[in-house]
């Protein structure tokens, strides 16, 4: 296997003539295969011929979340004797979608994230700790240890939480790559302060981290990642991925952006209105999955808000490379005169250690515009702590949202549901 992939270091015309060539196998495996794209090209007049360039896409209407929920069934291109998985999306912007995966899908998830991991200078001689779940029907885990067994890797499934547990196998089989939410390498540096564990000295060097931003737009560590790193001097790497996608976006040692897979996955920056964004301007991640067989997707919009890098990397690739996600589209904010996304609110309650946890509710107020409050669980629930907060927010987003302070119990119960995968930090309630 080819670690690193000739075609992430070719010039961006045989990058596209590569893709095209894998696009129109696909738009005739669809027009074969996909009750869905079957009626979808039938009911907009498209003939499969007519899609022979990264240019013909626009001719295609976009796939939706709301397209893969309510009519699931038909994205699939295979009879049920193929499947051999079934995955649930995390349900973040709705309800949790079913994907099925075949024998060839399996290795594809394991190819992706082998090379991902290449990415960022994993090898057969590293061994890595998954400190999430590996169950409940969630693909990140199941992608993780194929990659690793892809790529010769060690890796050692402790799943997500209990922090001694955590520790007790770092030390008994001295991992040197751990895979977590950065929050969570928090929470395991705090355990190790507290019960005299040595964790500077451990065996672990660097971390993967999933499902929290590490960098900004201008690729300048997040205050988050900084505290991390002010604790505990580990190379960090952010990795982007989804569901829908089955592809992952990891960086290099450069941190400038996750690297595009061409041989895997069609990458559009799209606008409300669908249309292609300008250079330099943040756009929806819309994707076409390459390589696909049980469930493809052609023009899938994510709901997540990026921009992305053309010029090529220090590392030497030339593909396109994904900023930092900035949010999801559905989630972006109007408050006060000011767009914004959830994100930007993590950031600056990254920047107190009164704060132990929160979450984020977004409704529409009695004058029907967007109001934020901000549930936080804090060692202080001053007065004079809650104007520190908003004089906070004041300086870093010109606004102020409404600060609730809730009790431990409350935080498990809302953030932590026994059905959830990951904590729910983002609530929206608008009307």
């Amino acid at each position: 296997m080819t670690l690193n992939p000739s075609i992430e270091y070719k010039s961006a015309t045989e990058i596209k003539l590569f893709q095209e060539e894998k696009l129109r196998e696909l738009i005739h495996y669809l027009s074969q295969n996909s009750p869905f794209y079957q009626r979808l090209f039938h009911e907009n007049g498209i003939h499969p011929q007519a899609i022979q360039t990264i240019e013909d896409l626009h001719l295609i209407p976009v796939t939706t979340k709301a397209d893969l929920s309510e009519k699931n069934s038909e994205f699939m291109c295979v009879p049920r004797t193929k499947i051999i998985d079934y995955i649930t999306t995390s349900g973040t912007l709705g309800d949790p979608v079913t994907f099925a995966l075949t024998d060839k899908d399996l290795d594809r998830l394991a190819y992706n994230e082998a090379i991902s991991f290449a990415s960022a200078g994993i090898t057969a001689n590293d061994t890595m700790q998954l400190m999430t779940t590996i169950d409940r029907r969630f693909m990140a885990g199941l992608a993780y240890f194929l990659g690793a067994r892809k790529l010769g890797a060690g890796i050692v499934r402790v799943g997500n939480g209990i922090p001694e547990l955590q520790w007790d196998t770092i030390m008994r089989i001295q991992a040197n790559v751990i895979i977590a939410v950065p929050s969570f390498i928090l929470k395991i540096i705090e355990y190790a302060e507290q019960n005299g564990i040595d964790y500077k000295n451990s065996s672990v060097r660097k971390a993967i981290c999933i499902g929290e931003a590490l960098r900004n737009s201008d690729f300048s560590l997040t205050t988050l990642a900084q505290q991390i790193k002010a604790k505990w001097d580990i190379e960090l790497y952010s990795t982007y991925a989804s569901t829908e996608m089955s592809t992952a976006f990891t960086e290099c040692h450069a941190g400038k952006g996750g690297h595009h897979h061409p041989e895997l996955i069609i990458v559009e920056f799209l606008d409300e209105n669908n249309q292609i964004v300008a250079d330099g301007e943040a756009g929806e991640v819309t994707i076409t999955t390459l390589g696909v067989e049980g469930m493809p997707l052609l023009r899938f919009k994510t709901g997540d808000v990026a921009n992305h890098y053309s010029e090529s990397c220090s590392c030497g690739r030339t593909s396109m490379r994904i900023g930092p996600v900035l949010g999801r589209r559905q989630q972006m904010i109007k408050y006060k005169g000011t767009s914004l996304y959830p994100p930007a609110l993590y950031n600056s309650l990254a920047n107190f250690g009164f704060v132990k946890d929160y979450y984020v509710e977004v409704f529409t107020n009695s004058i029907g515009t967007d109001e934020i409050r901000i549930n936080v669980l804090s060692f202080n629930q001053t007065e004079e702590f809650e104007k520190q907060l908003k004089d906070h927010f004041r300086a870093k987003l010109r606004v102020a949202p409404l600060i609730e302070f809730v009790s431990e119990e409350q935080i498990r119960r809302v953030k932590y549901p026994e059905n959830s995968r990951k904590p729910i930090v983002f609530f929206d309630l608008r009307n």
